[in-house]
């Protein structure tokens, strides 16, 4: 698959991200509700003097999981350790990041769900009783040996909370869902970046790029980056509402975020199916991507914003994806 701007899931190009990260809750835009109960539970686990419980944050990517589990340990005042579900391939793997925590550390894994089901279970009772288990050796010379941790929070990410088994979701004391961000939040948001990065934006370019990021920090931060390219090179060094348009025409990311696969699926959808019902192997066939890659990158969004439908025969295509693209009923344009 071609490389999307409009892709909200990390990419190398986004580690300066890590430069424009709000440190604090006072600091993260968005998410008021999380942020609201994250700040109580923290207060609490201090005036306790108590690990904060273990916490699963679930939602689409680019939302933010990353950095609030960055504040959550710099409100705690802790230290964080980073890991990823599928490089924890080996109980060892789990021992070896479970052992260089200290009292009151913060480990993130991203991606929790990847985990293998076996790790899990040495997980277990890391959460529950801080220690683990591990079986040393080979059949016939193997022995079980306890090692004690320290008190620790655990800080799951996950885009996909269905693929994680039970047993483990329970073990979660805060359980916490972050939804699309609105325009204001997202403009908001710009103008941080445009504050730190030290490029200037115009209000109006900024509600523009807040209409075209498909929802998403993440997106948001990236076009402004790809935005302030052109108006260093072709601009005044300020970001303004007619620049902003003019890039994003040229970045092909159209008024609702939409880029080239998407109008690409809702055109086939429509002219070489009829608008559906049609399945969506039929359409990923149709144009030229894997059937995992329109159902987890492509379709979400188009299903949420209301191009497309999901009925028990098939996708349809919405009214809005016909004027959106401005196609008749009758499949020939306009």
């Amino acid at each position: 698959m071609q490389d999307r701007i409009v892709d909200a899931l990390e990419k190398e190009e986004d580690v300066f991200e890590k430069n424009i990260r709000p440190q604090s809750l006072d600091e993260y835009v968005g998410q008021a509700e999380i942020k609201e109960n994250l700040r109580v539970f923290i207060k609490a686990a201090l005036m306790r003097e108590e690990p904060l419980d273990h916490v699963l944050l679930y939602g689409p990517p680019g939302l933010g999981k990353t950095t609030l589990a960055h504040i959550i340990a710099n409100e705690l005042g802790s230290n964080i350790k980073t890991a990823s579900g599928p490089s924890i391939e080996k109980t060892g793997d789990l021992a070896a990041v479970l052992s260089t925590l200290e009292p009151g550390d913060v480990l993130f894994i991203d991606e929790i769900h990847r985990m293998p089901k076996f790790i899990e279970e040495v997980l277990y009772p890391a959460m529950e009783d801080f220690e683990i288990d591990l079986v040393i050796g080979t059949d016939g010379k193997s022995k079980n040996i306890k090692i004690d941790l320290p008190p620790f929070t655990l800080v799951g990410a996950t885009t996909r909370a269905g693929d994680i088994s039970s047993p483990l979701r329970d073990r979660f004391g805060i359980i916490s869902k972050l939804e699309y961000y609105k325009s204001e939040e997202l403009q908001r948001i710009i103008k941080r970046t445009s504050r730190v990065l030290d490029m200037p934006i115009e209000e109006d370019a900024a509600e523009e790029l807040s209409k075209r990021c498909r929802k998403t920090p993440r997106i948001a931060n990236r076009l402004f980056k790809r935005v302030r390219d052109f108006a260093l090179v072709e601009g005044d060094s300020i970001i303004t509402k007619e620049l902003t348009i003019k890039s994003l025409d040229r970045l092909k990311v159209d008024k609702y975020g939409l880029d080239a696969i998407d109008i690409e699926y809702l055109t086939s959808l429509i002219t070489k199916f009829n608008g559906g019902p049609v399945g969506v192997e039929t359409i990923a066939t149709s144009i030229g991507e894997e059937v995992s890659t329109v159902e987890d990158v492509v379709e979400p969004f188009l299903l949420q914003e209301g191009f497309i439908k999901r009925t028990p025969r098939g996708r349809m295509a919405t009214e809005k994806a016909y004027d959106h693209l401005k196609i008749g009923h009758n499949h020939s344009l306009f």
